[in-house]
């Protein structure tokens, strides 16, 4: 028995009162009393992945020569840039991941819009400073560089074939952007600073091929195309071009957050229509409801006293894992839902552990409180080394499907990993307390007919 009993009961009631605000909330305020703003506010809508709610997925691949080498940096680099500029459209619940070492999958629950997340997707956003030597390409003109087509020769002419350009210095080497405004003629700029790589690359180039053309490309359509009139060392320049001031601002942002280290291309496209995941949702809440009635007959028929208190330990590990899910924004799909439910029976598989101890204790005759006390400390390390062995697995499948870009595995390990840490806690700490709440207010005398031993 405890001595602190009413302390643990009052942290009890407390994450318990904090679990059901967060569970039956779909905004959490807090407001300062004093003043009309709030002290706290929090989104806790529950979000549901691709699979309960339809939505759009996609799946890019790095539009490079087969064989190119690619550096894993640059497709975490532009899986971050292909998010943000899909969070600018309002897709605020998507993921986007790396898959192998050359595709990036997306996953868009509840778009709507699809045409324009694809089309700010294939926006490629790749900025490349072109040596064209003599010629001048005119502004908004298309022209074809060697780092598209794999080469790496300078400039060369075949024949009647077009004219392949060399790329100098890609949009990955810009450190700042910003925009400038020229007082005496108003035209808009676009001022960069370059790393200190891009910055020796330009300063070498622009020293060497003084009174050439350094044409500037975005997704190889040419913004400008300036003549060399010195060597630029300094790690800074500019683009001038016949810009607006939103043309000015948006391509700003556009090169800022969105210029994509390596271009990509639209492989595959798959919409899922939002019948199909309700229809998902509502199977996979009716199994549960139905597993959840049959698990919680079985304890407190077979356990009796204790099978009661573990099934208020269950629902109380089911509020609290909910209220987490929700407040961490993590996006619930059916393979989330399944390491839940699955991690619900670890939990159940923990008290199972610790009731069969303890029943073995009362019918060697053992006083309660003594047999309560021997149930736990005997049963904890089999409960220890089964839940940190599932731990484990989970971290090893959340690791997969980080690398491999397989969602599936990927919410179902990250749901059973938290479910068994929680069921840990409710386990050790809410049922024991539970129980001897219950003790001490029945005070049983019939072991037998209490524990069904």
């Amino acid at each position: 028995m405890f001595r602190n009993l009413t302390d643990r009961i009052i942290i009890i009631l407390l994450v318990l009162a904090l679990a059901l605000w967060i569970d039956l909330s779909p905004q959490l305020e807090i407001p300062n009393p004093f003043t009309e703003t709030t002290l706290f506010a929090r989104d806790v809508k529950p979000r549901l992945g691709l699979d309960l709610q339809g939505g759009l997925q996609v799946l890019l691949e790095a539009d490079m020569p087969a064989g190119t080498q690619i550096n894993r940096s640059e497709l975490e680099t532009a899986r971050d840039i292909v998010e943000n500029r899909t969070n600018a459209l309002g897709v605020s619940e998507n993921l986007i991941q790396v898959a192998g070492d050359r595709r990036i999958v997306g996953e868009f629950p509840g778009a709507e819009d699809t045409d324009a997340i694809l089309d700010i997707i294939q926006q490629t956003g790749l900025l490349e400073f072109v040596d064209t030597g003599d010629v001048s390409p005119a502004e908004g003109s298309v022209i074809q560089t060697d780092f598209i087509a794999g080469s790496t020769e300078p400039a060369s002419t075949t024949g009647g074939e077009q004219t392949i350009y060399h790329t100098v210095m890609t949009g990955k080497e810009l450190k700042s952007v910003g925009v400038s405004t020229d007082q005496i003629t108003g035209r808009y700029s676009i001022d960069f600073t370059l790393s200190s790589e891009g910055g020796s690359i330009f300063g070498a180039h622009t020293a060497a091929n003084v009174g050439k053309y350094l044409t500037i490309t975005l997704d190889n359509r040419v913004i400008s195309s300036p003549i060399i009139e010195g060597a630029i060392t300094g790690g800074q320049g500019s683009i001038s071009g016949s810009f607006t001031s939103e043309e000015a601002n948006a391509l700003a942002v556009q090169l800022k957050y969105g210029s994509l280290p390596i271009p990509l291309k639209l492989v595959e496209t798959r919409i899922i229509g939002p019948t199909l995941g309700e229809e998902s949702l509502q199977k996979s809440l009716r199994a549960g409801l139905i597993g959840m009635i049959v698990v919680v007959l079985f304890m407190a028929i077979y356990y009796r006293l204790p099978g009661v208190v573990a099934n208020l330990s269950i629902l109380f590990y089911a509020a609290i894992t909910f209220a987490i899910f929700k407040y961490f924004h993590f996006t619930l799909t059916l393979p989330s839902i399944a390491g839940f439910l699955l991690s619900t029976g670890a939990a159940l598989d923990a008290n199972i552990l610790i009731f069969e101890r303890l029943k073995e204790e009362l019918r060697n005759k053992r006083p309660l409180n003594q047999a309560m006390d021997q149930g736990w400390d005997r049963a904890w390390p089999s409960i220890w080394e089964s839940n940190t062995t599932t731990i484990i697995t989970s971290l090893i499948l959340y690791w997969f499907g980080s690398t491999f870009g397989a969602t599936i595995v990927k919410g179902f390990s990250l749901t059973l990993a938290i479910g068994v840490a929680i069921s840990l806690f409710t386990a050790i700490y809410v049922t024991r307390t539970l129980l001897a709440l219950a003790l001490r207010t029945f005070k049983p005398t019939n072991l037998e007919r209490w524990f069904g031993i």
